[in-house]
């Protein structure tokens, strides 16, 4: 609209003009935060900044040493929001806004020196903030009397221009640190040393435990295959063994069939016809000799009596013999009864043979009697 100005939300509007003064007798009023309606021709307006800014402060300073020190500090600052701030600094800055940057450097530069040169080397290393507080306190009302409010105050740095007392100042704390670093480094290269010992260690022992569980199950796996390998052909030796045994139990029963055959079919009956040969020659000797008895005695009578007295003896000499023979019957008590029973017969024959042999010699003798007596 024609006539009606709005400042910007960090700016503050200062309407100057016209018969009514602003409020405290300032020059000018001031108007924030909205617009407000200017009269053209009678009206002039003015906009002030309310942003915040910096300023810088590179400054010399002697210490309660008498060291120079260069501190270098940076200051935030604006105007302030109240109406008297805004009237102060536009009354001051309004025309050239940038002077207040200048105009606040000098004036911390000048607290700066106040209170460094207060202060020893130790005191302003080791208390920046007791430093910053102190100049903050000693600017506060100047700047306040400007229009100006201060945000922060920062201590950049502080050197004492090559001269090598804050390094030597530092120094003890610094081989203490270096010194503590160093110890504490020490100590993590050790840590770091045994922690990779005792890793190399723990996987030296996991690879001796894996050869040796490979080493296992493969002894076991070569046991396994060679048993497998090894079942077939002892099986077949196993089977073909007991096919040799059976084989040697069955010619062990043909062998000994065969020695029971021999010995039914060939050694016994050759020792029955031994032992009866013998018995008949026996007989045959012992007839001989009663033979002979009785040509001595001439006397048949007594020989047919000695020999019928001489008989039982023979068949039990036979019989006896036969014992001796020590002859194995197949049939038991049968067949030996049946030996029992052909030696009788052959003594029975044997007596035949003597009494016709007697009787006939009898005959023979008589028929010689007669002759001679005739």
């Amino acid at each position: 609209m024609f006539g009606y100005r709005v400042p910007a939300p960090d700016e503050a509007m200062l309407i100057s003009g016209g018969k009514n003064k602003a409020a405290g007798g300032a020059p000018f009023r001031v108007v924030t935060g909205h617009g407000a309606f200017i009269l053209p021709f009678f009206r002039k307006v003015r906009f002030l900044t309310l942003s915040m800014t910096e300023a810088e402060v590179t400054e010399t300073c002697v210490t309660k040493q008498a060291i120079a020190l260069k501190v270098r500090a940076v200051i935030a600052f604006k105007v302030g929001n109240d109406t008297e701030s805004i009237v102060n600094a536009g009354q001051r800055f309004l025309s050239d806004q940038e002077q207040m940057s200048v105009l606040t450097g000098r004036i911390f530069a000048g607290h700066l020196r106040s209170i460094v040169g207060s202060m020893t080397v130790e005191e302003i290393v080791t208390e920046r903030q007791k430093l910053a507080n102190e100049v903050l306190d000693g600017s506060a009302v100047e700047m306040a009397k400007i229009g100006l409010t201060i945000d922060s105050l920062q201590i950049q740095s502080i050197d004492d221009m090559e001269l090598g007392y804050i390094a030597a100042m530092a120094a003890p704390h610094n081989a203490a640190i270096q010194r503590e670093a160093q110890i504490a480094q020490a100590q993590a290269d050790q840590a770091a040393a045994e922690a990779a010992q005792e890793s190399a260690r723990r996987q030296a022992e996991y690879t001796r435990q894996t050869s040796v569980v490979q080493a296992k199950y493969k002894a076991e796996v070569d046991k396994a295959q060679a048993e497998a390998a090894q079942a077939g052909p002892l099986a077949e030796a196993q089977a073909w063994r007991d096919v040799i045994n059976a084989r040697t139990e069955l010619a062990q029963r043909e062998a000994e069939l065969r020695q029971q055959q021999l010995v039914s079919e060939v050694v016994k009956p050759a020792e029955a016809d031994a032992e009866r040969v013998r018995v008949l020659a026996r007989a045959e000797a012992e007839a001989m000799e009663i033979r002979a008895a009785a040509a001595a005695s001439h006397n048949r009578v007594a020989l047919d009596q000695a020999l019928i007295e001489q008989l039982p003896q023979i068949v039990k000499e036979a019989a006896s013999g036969l014992q001796g023979a020590n002859v194995n019957v197949l049939n038991g008590t049968d067949g030996l009864g049946q030996i029992a029973a052909g030696l009788v017969g052959q003594g029975l024959s044997i007596l035949d043979s003597v009494k016709s042999g007697l009787y006939g010699a009898s005959d023979d003798e008589g028929d010689s009697t007669e002759l001679a007596r005739s």
